[in-house]
């Protein structure tokens, strides 16, 4: 049928080939997948010297159908089209609104905003119509990428060529200053939505999705009062009534702080108001509940959900599983594993790495692996953090076979050891004395490129400083600080100070204290504690003061421990005086009992 019409065509007189017949061909080729054919007589209408031009029909057949096909054949492509789109703009035709927005959503998705940018502004040059839908469609383009210069940009033109704005364009500007957190700029566009402000006479009413962005970006900015505002200014102001979104980004909001009271009186509102909560609104407010150690009261709730015909998801057995896990009722987390397989309700990845986590913590390891058999069952793979888990699990529990059979598999599954992994196995070894075992590693680690932590060092120096080889544990402290560059913490200066101080070399701990100061390390209570203990079997009651003193300028209030230590000494070298001077205005609670 198609060679036929070509056949036909060919043998029709030159002067007879108007545009006409060949939109008729041009639409017939497209539709039967003879795009190339299509495009060559396309582009001999396009020709400067052709007689017959293209016409409004012709681009209303070619620009629909090269729209749908661009994806599927390569001879139509996003360049091709826009430069049709140019080519036929010089004979005064343009694509419709519909697929010139398309066009340049299409382009913006792929990251081709610049090229998204031309296509309209061609469009715009060469006297084509141009709708708030191809603007909004831009400016969504624009907003992704932080574009705010081009964004007030393209609002200007839009008022220069007399374009209006709708709903949809201020709602694109209020979500992407939402969505980089510039709330009071979003607030602006509001105002100005409303006719407020330099607007020119440009008034458009906000409708419920407008206030749900606003709502969401002022509480996740932390302002969750002025979200409630904006909630009753939607309704008393402009007729908006919130929905179901409305209420899940306050409730969500208030959860996120930790006003559980709050989230739950809003949702006992929208029920009232007769809202429905959704799965959404169930998650948030377990999640606050959970995160807020009301976990408890976040089961109660699922259970009450359920019986409302309101079922959690995923997202919410992996929450209440997390939260057992931390609280360590692991027996619960499986319970409600096993209730959510029942449930036909697929775990994810992170449910199966949170009860993993938890049972390897637990030191329930054959458990564990039953849990990594079902995650590889449904699919997923093991990440570095699930066999790091797994791993510190077998050496607590002293099964080095398996922590290495761990070792052997991830290799073989492509998943490179990092930081964590080694330090778990530096620190196994240091526990069982193991010394040579443990450098062998930390080796290993710095071959593969991986820089050692303050953990890796800190597992070394208290595995030596409890042996009592304080020097090698000082040897190591220099090393991390010089030739490795980690920066010590509190705890380390702390491991160092405790056993210089119990192996009678209180001159080093003091020399320590002075290159904590110097460092910008702050010492803790354990740190005084451990210092006092010192330099009371040396009765060195100058320096004791002078950590008193500094003690007290750092505000670092004693504990039951330093009162017990100082009170015995003071007393009995006749110092109280000082004592009484140090503990004025502390709150030291062992006093007060």
């Amino acid at each position: 049928m198609v060679d036929e019409s070509l056949l036909v065509y060919d043998e029709l007189d030159p002067s007879l080939r108007n545009t006409h017949i060949r939109n008729v061909l041009i639409d017939v080729l497209l539709k039967s997948g003879r795009v190339d054919d299509a495009l060559h007589m396309v582009d001999e209408m396009l020709e400067p010297d052709a007689e017959f031009n293209p016409n409004e029909n012709t681009g209303n057949i070619v620009f629909p159908a090269l729209m749908k096909r661009d994806r599927h054949e390569k001879s139509v492509n996003e360049e091709k089209i826009i430069g049709l789109v140019t080519k036929f703009g010089e004979h005064g035709v343009f694509p419709d609104s519909i697929r010139l927005t398309q066009l340049i959503s299409k382009l913006c998705r792929s990251g081709r905003t610049d090229q998204a940018w031309d296509v309209l502004h061609v469009v715009m040059k060469l006297g084509g119509a141009v709708e708030a839908a191809s603007c909004n469609a831009l400016l969504t383009g624009l907003g992704r990428g932080q574009d705010f210069e081009r964004m007030n940009a393209l609002l200007a033109e839009m008022k220069e060529r007399d374009i209006q704005p709708d709903v949809v364009t201020f709602g694109v500007l209020i979500n992407h200053l939402c969505k980089f957190r510039r709330v009071d700029k979003a607030l602006e566009v509001l105002e100005k939505m409303k006719g407020g402000g330099d607007t020119d006479g440009v008034s458009v009413e906000p409708d419920t999705i407008t206030y749900n962005t606003l709502i969401d970006g002022l509480c996740k900015v932390g302002r969750q009062e002025e979200g409630l505002d904006l909630m009753v200014q939607m309704r008393s102001q402009h007729g908006c009534a919130p929905n179901t979104v409305t209420y899940n980004c306050l409730i969500d909001g208030f959860c996120k702080v930790g006003d559980i009271e709050r989230s739950y009186e809003l949702f006992n509102q929208m029920n009232e108001e007769g809202v429905r909560p959704n799965v959404i609104t169930l998650n948030s407010l377990v999640d606050g509940m959970c995160r807020h150690g009301r976990i408890n009261s976040a089961m109660e709730f699922c259970i009450q959900m359920q019986e409302k015909n309101l079922k959690g998801n995923a997202v919410t057995y992996t929450t209440l599983i997390k939260a057992f896990c931390g609280a360590n009722n692991i027996d619960k987390a499986v319970e409600l594993f096993n209730e959510m397989l029942k449930a036909r309700c697929s775990p994810d990845a992170i449910a199966y790495y949170a009860l993993i986590s938890g049972l390897s913590q637990a030191g329930r390891m054959d458990d564990a692996i039953f849990v990594v058999s079902k995650l590889k069952e449904a699919g997923f793979c093991l990440d570095v953090a699930c066999f790091n888990v797994l791993i510190s699990g077998f050496c607590k529990k002293n099964k080095m076979d398996k922590a290495y059979e761990m070792l052997k598999e991830m290799e073989e599954a492509g998943v490179k050891p990092d930081s964590v992994t080694y330090n778990t196995l530096i620190s196994y070894f240091c526990k069982i004395e193991d010394f040579t075992t443990a450098h062998r590693v930390l080796r290993k680690m710095t071959e593969e490129g991986l820089v050692p932590t303050v953990v890796t060092f800190g597992a070394l120096i208290h595995a030596y400083c409890l042996i009592g080889n304080v020097d090698e544990a000082i040897k190591l402290f220099r090393d991390m600080s010089s030739a490795s560059r980690v920066p010590p913490n509190t705890v380390i200066y702390n491991i160092l100070i405790d056993s210089l101080c119990k192996n009678n070399k209180v001159e080093v701990a003091l020399s320590l204290m002075d290159d904590m100061k110097v460092k910008g390390v702050r010492p803790n209570i354990t740190t005084y504690n451990a210092m006092f203990k010192g330099l009371q079997e040396k009765n060195w009651l100058e320096k004791a003061f002078e950590l008193m003193d500094r003690m007290t300028e750092q505000a670092c209030n004693p504990d039951y421990i330093t009162m017990k230590i100082l009170t015995e000494w003071l007393t009995a070298v006749g110092k109280a005086g000082k004592l009484r001077s140090f503990v004025k205005g502390y709150e030291v609670s062992a006093l007060s009992r």
